[in-house]
């Protein structure tokens, strides 16, 4: 079986959070309240879109009204791509990873239908077998339900699956198959989740090494 690396897609293989922070700060100004800086939304970025609604809202002192979510989806939906790009050698890493014979997929908490659009727009879905989303199954990051899924969607196994994120979710949810993760230190992610690692990554390009020896050692977490 080919091993498989699996990515968290915010904030690990692109950089979103200008359009996220548009979008809602649409939402926001539609409701009459200040908007938010982008590096206030980064940091409330990793748990889905219903969690970055209630932080942008209570962080405005209220509670996002029954209409908010649909709402920002449409919008989020339509502009998914105004901004966001990759991270730096992105496309030229994943195309070394396909060479050396590894599958790919993406483990994401942002709905399923905006990831294959971004992915799509951007020129990235034809690296990866299987995306899953924040919506695609029961349950979605950390749990470690999420991950298995996704794996299994992608023809793979854990004990063949490397999992690279800047989110404490991402790494938990790895620990939880016992399985590797790399975090990605580029990432919206506090510095302290690469303490609960297997591995360090500063910039997307090391990600081929380190993957490369994580698997070849058997680590399945830091420490």
């Amino acid at each position: 079986m080919q091993p498989l690396m699996v990515f968290d897609l915010d904030g690990t293989l692109v950089d979103s959070v200008p359009d996220l922070a548009a979008a809602l700060n649409r939402l926001l100004a539609s409701r009459r309240l200040p908007v938010l800086s982008r590096s206030d939304v980064a940091g409330m970025v990793g748990d889905g879109v219903r969690v970055l609604l209630d932080r942008a809202f209570t962080a405005r002192g209220t509670v996002a009204d029954g209409a908010a979510l649909a709402d920002f989806l449409a919008d989020y939906g339509a502009n998914a791509a105004c901004e966001t790009e990759p991270y730096p050698g992105v496309h030229a890493t994943l195309e070394r990873f396909a060479a050396a014979g590894w599958r790919m997929a993406v483990c994401t908490n942002k709905p399923v239908a905006p990831a294959r659009s971004l992915l799509d727009a951007l020129d990235l879905a034809r690296f990866f077998a299987a995306v899953g989303g924040g919506d695609s199954f029961a349950v979605r990051k950390p749990d470690p339900g999420h991950l298995l899924a996704t794996i299994a969607a992608a023809g793979s196994s854990p004990a063949m699956a490397v999992m690279t994120g800047d989110h404490h979710n991402d790494v938990l949810a790895a620990a939880g198959l016992g399985m590797p993760s790399i975090f990605a230190a580029w990432g919206y992610g506090p510095a302290e989740t690469g303490d609960h690692a297997s591995a360090t990554a500063t910039a997307f390009p090391d990600l081929f090494e380190l993957a490369e020896g994580l698997r070849a050692s058997g680590v399945t977490r830091a420490g």
